[in-house]
């Protein structure tokens, strides 16, 4: 019988995590297949329960229920306890264990952000969700000593956030080296979390979404004179490796997810092109057929 894996969250449409994983299990000839499961905080405890039958080889967890599923666990791995934070379940049994494969993830996005420079020591963390807290313990992990969270909402937190104010976040900007978007702010519309002109140069800009492939944000600060910045791509290739590997017990074909991910993501970038050139030729026909650009 041909096993499940499902991604839970709402909204999922916008996930690229089907086609590198789909052609993982194809690879090493694992009878699986990758499903889109958009669920709504009301339906969120039965759609866990369901990955407990028999047709489940396990699941992931997205926005906005990483922390909502801790609970939903019976075991925790200590970076999922850690970051309070869920993104991917294995299965024992029936039990359910929670894993946050998006602190590995992260820590290679970085690695890779900073190449041969020294790692740093100060970052700013733009969000306080499940994906600040895996940057947040990523950072901890690899040595930083200064790190500052700018939430909207932080009074569930058991870390200590600053105030969203761009006046605070502008003075913070000035005195660190790495700037991670861990918000949602640009995954639907080309909007940007934080006033281009309140970034310095010589920054080193890490945007946890990778669709588009070059947000808003990223733009800006490449204009601003960043020195590096980068999508979240790396983050999602190498944390879903490490989902396939607990899965599984295989090795993670990394080239092949690769390949299917750039490939995924390029389909979805020139489709969206070709919607925006569509409405922009029904514009202008709009406009031609009524003088003066105006309803008839």
């Amino acid at each position: 019988m041909s096993k499940r894996v499902v991604l839970i969250g709402h909204p999922v449409a916008h996930s690229l995590s089907g086609p590198m994983l789909e052609a993982a299990f194809a690879e090493r000839g694992i009878d699986a297949h990758h499903e889109l499961l958009d669920v709504t905080v009301p339906g969120l405890a039965a759609a866990i329960e369901d990955v407990r039958g028999t047709d489940y080889l396990g699941a992931q967890v997205t926005i906005p229920h990483k922390e909502r599923v801790v609970a939903l666990m019976d075991r925790l791995t200590d970076e999922a306890h850690a970051t309070g934070a869920v993104n991917t379940i294995t299965k024992e049994g029936r039990r359910l264990v929670g894993h946050n494969t998006d602190v590995p993830g992260f820590r290679v996005a970085l690695d890779k952000l900073v190449g041969r420079r020294k790692m740093p020591k100060q970052a700013i963390v733009l969000g306080a969700g499940g994906g600040a807290r895996a940057v947040v313990y990523g950072l901890v992990t690899e040595g930083f000593q200064r790190i500052v969270i700018f939430s909207k909402s932080a009074a569930h937190m058991d870390l200590r956030a600053m105030p969203w104010h761009e006046s605070i976040i502008e003075a913070e900007l000035a005195k660190t080296q790495v700037l991670v978007n861990a918000t949602s702010i640009g995954l639907h519309g080309d909007v940007s979390p934080i006033p281009a002109e309140i970034l310095p140069p010589g920054l080193l800009v890490l945007d946890l979404i990778y669709n588009p492939a070059r947000s808003r944000f990223l733009r800006e600060a490449a204009a601003a004179g960043a020195e590096a910045t980068a999508n979240g791509l790396v983050m999602l290739l190498n944390q879903g490796t490490a989902q396939f590997e607990l899965w599984t017990g295989q090795p993670a074909p990394i080239d092949l997810m690769r390949e299917r991910l750039d490939e995924a993501l390029a389909a979805r970038e020139e489709s969206a092109d070709d919607a925006a050139a569509d409405a922009s030729a029904a514009a202008a026909a709009g406009t031609a057929s009524t003088p003066g650009g105006t309803d008839a």
